[in-house]
């Protein structure tokens, strides 16, 4: 009897601690990747925080970017525009704002934020490419900014939205000629379009500027930094509590898995002074890549900085990759 109790005991124990395990691995996935559960926390106001605090912040970034918002602002005041929006496969309404050219244009382009961000963080490059005779769409991704959603999609389920903007922009134009231009989380989802062979029929080139090689491995370094918990096994369980909560792997979400496929003509970008995302990332992308490449290592840039650190290298690199 006695050995049967403490096998019972244990057996309780050891329910208690998965039970409590359980729980731990949904406040993380909560905590990372639902904003308004993050707002609650506050996390999401301290992950901000630190990713503002490992920039770079010198005088001449600081400039740079000031200077780009100012003008932004400037051009908004004139931009011909709407808001439009779109419902995505599973029920939620994406939202994104459209600027047209001046001119009349084949040349489009779809602009993509990062993890946490929103559509106006991407206005100044909005600016710069309706400049070129571009017209643009720059939506914010699912459950972030003004778009409904469940869980920050890392890219995956991001991409697969992107095919509601892609098609929404052949119904407007035909003949559009679709360039893709995304920042970190934004740059991984365009590159993962270029995965999917059906997708990327309709894509004419990619600007992959800071991009994650896998968010896989983005998660492995964060919950060290963020949460102060070893990657293994939080990690991996944390990717089967994502598959059972919100339908998708962060292993499902791999940029280097893509680009191996990819035949789009892909401009890789990234700041070596980058704390967020190692510049290696982007190394490794474009070494994995199959497709027609070029590589943009900008000397002092932090992360999303190399357009404020060296405006002039930045986009004239892509008008050149563009026009070739």
């Amino acid at each position: 009897m006695k050995k049967k109790k403490k096998l019972s005991i244990a057996l309780s124990s050891l329910a208690a601690l998965f039970i409590l395990y359980f729980i731990l691995i949904n406040f993380l996935v909560s905590a990372a990747l639902v904003p308004s559960f993050m707002e609650k926390l506050e996390s999401f106001q301290r992950i901000s925080d630190e990713s503002f605090a490992a920039l770079v912040q010198t005088t001449d970034i600081k400039t740079n970017r000031q200077l780009a918002k100012k003008e932004t602002e400037e051009w908004l005041k004139t931009a011909k525009s709407k808001k439009i929006s779109v419902e995505s496969q599973d029920g939620y309404t994406l939202a994104a704002e459209e600027f047209y050219a001046q001119n009349p244009s084949h040349k489009w382009v779809l602009l993509l934020h990062g993890y946490t961000g929103w559509k106006e963080e991407m206005f100044p490059f909005a600016r710069w490419y309706q400049k070129q005779g571009y017209h643009v769409l720059a939506p914010d991704l699912r459950c972030q900014g003004e778009s409904e959603g469940d869980f920050i999609g890392m890219g995956w389920t991001d991409h697969f939205d992107c095919a509601l903007w892609i098609h929404h922009i052949l119904a407007e134009d035909a003949h559009a000629k679709i360039i893709v231009h995304g920042q970190s989380m934004g740059a991984a989802t365009a590159l993962m379009i270029t995965g999917d062979e059906e997708l990327a029929e309709h894509i004419d080139a990619v600007i992959s500027d800071c991009a994650y090689t896998d968010a896989y491995s983005m998660f492995q370094d964060k919950i060290k930094e963020w949460f102060h918990l070893p990657a293994f096994p939080f990690v991996d369980s944390a990717c089967l509590v994502l598959k059972l909560r919100g339908g998708y792997d962060l292993k499902d979400a791999s940029a280097i898995n893509a680009v191996k496929r990819s035949t789009t003509p892909t401009l890789f970008i990234h700041g070596n002074a980058d704390d967020l995302i190692s510049v290696q990332m982007s190394k490794d992308l474009y070494e994995a890549a199959s497709c027609p490449k070029e590589l943009l290592i900008v000397e002092g840039a932090g992360h999303a900085q190399s357009q404020d650190k060296d405006p002039e290298t930045y986009y004239d690199t892509i008008a050149s990759f563009l026009e070739e």
